[in-house]
């Protein structure tokens, strides 16, 4: 049996066994080949009819997902040091050699992790730094953001702010990298506002960047005492009639 996709239709095709497609002999086979089935992807659902080794086969995608989430749970749960290969294969429900297919080492994984969710915070900040003109509210969006994420993804938070591997020097360079590419869009509205310059402007974004980090952080830690909506208000009330009080550029 062999399969062939040909543009949006793949085909079946029922060839001899014995058959070698190798050279000129590949045409003649293939004349003398039988079309079993013809299956436009587009139809949904698709034929059951597949080959059945695939069966149960996540796309890599998909399973590398699966890992990296198995991944956080064990990490923030038992910190790095204690973590376990084994453990995290267990929890993804996949042989070890499978999860050393993805990463190499477990340095490997937990870098992957970072970076993953890393992304994904900066990504809201900046997003939230761009959503508004009026810069009371982009303060309040920045801030929000972050009790957001911690809401969505505490264990997340917890593994970039508090993890035992901060001293790692790829650790290091990515968590430093997180704290500049959110402050860098904030800085750079701020030397527009304020005609300062790219270094005072920088210094003002990550002091920013840091009580926002901080104080949801200490919410994180009292389990939401404080509903999310007064803590981001308190928060951005307090960073406003700080970065209010620098004169706006003429």
């Amino acid at each position: 049996m062999l399969l062939r996709i040909d543009k949006n239709k793949v085909i079946f095709l029922d060839i001899p066994r014995k058959s070698k497609l190798k050279s000129a002999a590949c045409c003649e086979v293939l004349a003398k080949t039988r079309i079993i089935e013809v299956i436009d992807p587009t139809i949904t659902p698709m034929s059951t009819d597949l080959p059945t080794a695939n069966k149960g086969r996540l796309p890599r995608d998909e399973r590398r997902a699966q890992l990296l989430a198995a991944a956080l749970e064990v990490f923030t749960q038992a910190g790095y040091h204690s973590a376990a290969m084994d453990e995290i294969a267990d929890r993804a429900k996949v042989s070890k050699p499978v999860l050393y297919q993805h990463f190499p080492s477990k340095l490997d994984l937990y870098l992957a992790v970072l970076d993953l969710h890393i992304d994904s915070l900066v990504f809201d900040i900046q997003r939230a730094i761009a959503s508004t003109s009026d810069n009371a509210d982009r303060v309040l969006a920045t801030v929000d953001a972050y009790f957001a994420f911690i809401n969505r993804e505490g264990e997340a938070f917890r593994l970039l702010f508090e993890s035992d591997m901060s001293v790692e020097p790829q650790v290091r360079e990515r968590l430093n990298r997180m704290t500049y590419d959110s402050a860098a869009a904030l800085s750079a509205v701020i030397s527009l506002d304020t005609g300062l310059t790219k270094e005072a402007s920088m210094m003002l974004a990550v002091g920013l960047i840091g009580t926002a980090q901080t104080t949801a952080r200490h919410w994180l830690e009292r389990d939401g005492k404080l509903d999310r909506e007064t803590a981001v208000e308190l928060v951005s009330n307090l960073i406003w009639r700080g970065i209010s009080g620098f004169p706006k550029a003429k």
